[in-house]
């Protein structure tokens, strides 16, 4: 009976999974902890101790688009920490590779490279 069970629940769970259809970017743009960046402004090389720890007690980090200021949350499809791609990177200039996707007014970026940028 479970297996059964288990063999109906399975395209439903799988379906739960599927990636939606995004356009695959590359930007550059600054690391940031949501928090303080969109709470007070704070950001740059006085804001790196402040922003770790944020990001360590799971405060999304962020990549402000340096061109358009636009913020994308990383997205971890894989049931992992978001913020551990970019923690090495915090408050500093990265350029991202990726697949980005919209919705709710949200853009998100699930990242396939993150490297620091000039």
């Amino acid at each position: 009976m479970t297996t059964r069970i288990l063999l109906v629940l399975l395209p439903v769970l799988l379906a739960a999974h599927e990636g939606h259809a995004g356009k695959k970017v590359s930007l550059v743009g600054q690391v940031v902890d949501t928090a303080c960046y969109l709470g007070h402004d704070s950001k740059g090389a006085k804001h790196v101790e402040c922003a770790t720890t944020c990001a360590k007690e799971g405060i999304p980090l962020a990549i402000a688009d340096a061109k358009t200021g636009v913020l994308y949350l990383p997205i971890a499809m894989n049931h992992k920490n978001a913020n551990a791609q970019l923690l090495p990177f915090i408050e500093k200039k990265v350029k991202v590779s990726g697949v980005v996707m919209e919705k709710g007014g949200m853009k998100g970026i699930v990242i396939d490279k993150v490297e620091a940028a000039e």
